[in-house]
């Protein structure tokens, strides 16, 4: 049974904040590792008990639109993947996480003891034979998780399988079709949720597409891009997917949602086109050929492996799907709209989102030798101190990089914490890097997906005595074998000119002088510097992941009337 939060009176609230951290800090049993060095928005809509939900393949572009939805209803997540431990980090409190794998029955024994509701996302749309299957993924996995959830007394069983399983034609929609008959045997209450395209973060249809519109003056199309879909937005998902785990009205039935929009293929890039003022040459190519290409790239990727060959939007699944066009079918109601209530988020607005929310490209995901590179002057002469510097590094970045800095209508101009800057790379297109530390004499950048570049580029301003040093130092690689030849022809003169611009350019602003000009170093790392560098990064970003997802949890909070404006202000003040 549910409640409004808001409805208690104010010690009920507070008993139930004290328990809620109580409940999050406490060891947890069976190999669960639990976050528990922050706390987050407990209250919205709250379940009776601090209902525990199991999410499988919580990792992913859906995962990631559900997990904050569940925490601000009040649900704890226990989080199932195989690397769980791993991304647990990047989560408030409320979230724990249990490493397994879904087509191993052992590896999840237990994962669903104590939890009311299963929520089973886990699934793939591409197979890398013979260990990730359609059938073992998709059809198997769905099975092992079932018998778990059997096992363990689980309540509700929400499966979230794809628009167009009970008609399409591709391998992976017989998957899903096959598991959903799985599903139908489960002995309590089930739920089946058919969702159209998913988009958000790294999604690998619409987020492939508009890498390929930032970077390439000719964007491909199949046929004549009139291939009709009816994408979702992934927080819209999450939130469908968060009312099914205990909405009444929907155990027993399998629900179709989608976005509110039906658009073609064309459509889709002349507007990622428009927000992004990348208007490429698009080219018709015939769906046989795109076939025959796709069918190619998978057979390159098995041989010398993913990471050392181009990305494609689509793979030959994928491409039949397109095909059949995936959307609600006439007469079938949308239950997002319908039975959810819940109001999609307008296309174009969601695409914009989109565009600044592109995952990173930390040094871990490129391929060759991670190169350390320094890049220095001291300063005499300069009214500033350390932190004076980097302030005006930070407001006058447009100026300060001898490249367009702002190449994106509606793109950041200035730094600040977590904002994302869009670049325009002669004959590259354009490319982003994101602000995951701003310290006051410290900024640092990864690069995102997209970027020729897979690292992190840090500025920083020290005092040296009566004077000042301006440095930059960048944890770089190529982010894959064609950005690899580029780089080694001409791409490492170009980044060296760029940040002794950038040091030259902080030293004129300044109002002092550097005797000795700018300074630079270079070296490979060893294996062991290199792990060292990556680490880093990686704590980077899920820092600043989990700091945006509490205030956003915190924001949700003062809006539901839990916390008020001066208490979410000591509560951020006491993470940092």
């Amino acid at each position: 049974m549910l409640r409004r939060i808001n409805q208690c009176n104010r010690p009920e609230k507070e008993a139930y904040l004290a328990e809620r951290r109580r409940r999050s800090s406490r060891p947890q049993s069976g190999g669960i590792k639990t976050l528990d060095q922050y706390t987050g928005l407990y209250f919205g809509i709250l379940a009776e008990s601090g209902m525990r939900v199991l999410l499988t393949g919580g990792t992913g572009v859906i995962g990631t639109g559900v997990i904050p939805e569940l925490l601000a209803a009040g649900y704890q997540v226990r989080l199932l993947s195989r690397a769980a431990s791993e991304h647990v980090s990047e989560w408030p409190a409320g979230v724990e996480a249990v490493d397994g794998d879904v087509t191993n029955a052992t590896s999840i024994k237990n994962a669903a003891d104590g939890c009311e509701a299963v929520l089973h996302v886990t699934g793939i749309v591409d197979e890398k034979p013979p260990e990730i299957t359609f059938t073992s993924v998709n059809v198997e996995g769905t099975r092992n998780m079932l018998c778990e959830a059997e096992r363990a007394g689980t309540r509700r069983f929400i499966y979230v399988s794809s628009l167009g399983a009970e008609r399409g034609q591709s391998p992976y929609h017989q998957s899903k079709r096959e598991a959903e008959a799985l599903v139908r045997e489960f002995s309590r209450e089930f739920v089946i949720v058919r969702p159209g395209h998913v988009f958000g973060p790294g999604d690998e249809m619409i987020s492939m597409a508009l890498k390929m519109v930032r970077v390439s003056p000719l964007v491909p199309e199949v046929g004549l891009g009139q291939y009709r879909f009816q994408p979702l937005w992934f927080a819209d998902a999450g939130l469908a997917l968060a009312k099914c785990v205990s909405h009444p009205d929907v155990a027993g039935q399998t629900i179709e949602i989608a976005g509110a929009e039906v658009l073609t293929v064309h459509e889709l890039i002349s507007t990622l086109a428009k927000i992004t003022d990348r208007p490429g040459l698009v080219v018709p190519v015939p769906a046989v050929l795109v076939r025959v290409a796709c069918w190619l790239t998978e057979r390159l990727q098995g041989l010398i492996g993913s990471r050392q060959t181009p990305a494609l939007p689509l793979n030959t699944s994928k491409l039949t799907m397109l095909v059949e066009e995936n959307i609600v079918a006439d007469g079938t109601p949308n239950a997002l709209t319908g039975m959810l209530s819940i109001q999609p988020t307008p296309l174009v607005e969601a695409l914009k989102q989109l565009a600044d929310l592109v995952p990173e490209n930390p040094p871990e995901t490129g391929v060759g030798r991670l190169e350390r590179k320094r890049f220095w002057a001291d300063l005499s002469g300069s009214d500033l101190d350390s932190a004076g510097l980097m302030n005006l590094f930070k407001t006058r970045i447009t100026e300060v990089m001898p490249i367009d800095f702002c190449a994106e209508p509606g793109a950041a101009f200035q730094i600040e914490p977590g904002c994302t800057l869009s670049a325009h790379l002669p004959a590259r297109g354009h490319v982003q890097v994101r602000v995951e530390q701003c310290d006051a004499d410290r900024v640092t950048f990864v690069t995102i997906e997209g970027h020729p570049l897979a690292g992190i580029v840090t500025f920083s301003a020290q005092q040296q005595g009566p004077g000042l040093r301006f440095s930059v130092e960048t944890f770089a690689r190529a982010a894959n074998a064609l950005d690899w030849l580029a780089i080694k022809s001409a791409g490492h003169w170009f980044q060296d000119l760029t940040w002794k611009s950038v040091v030259e350019k902080m030293v004129k602003i300044s109002g002092g002088t550097a005797r000795e000009g700018v300074l630079h170093e270079a070296e490979a790392l060893d294996d062991e510097a290199a792990a060292a560098a990556e680490r880093w990064s990686e704590d980077l970003i899920a820092n600043r992941k989990r700091g945006e997802r509490e205030a956003d949890l915190d924001e949700r909070a003062v809006g539901a009337g839990v916390l008020n404006e001066t208490a979410a202000t000591t509560t951020r003040q006491q993470r940092e």
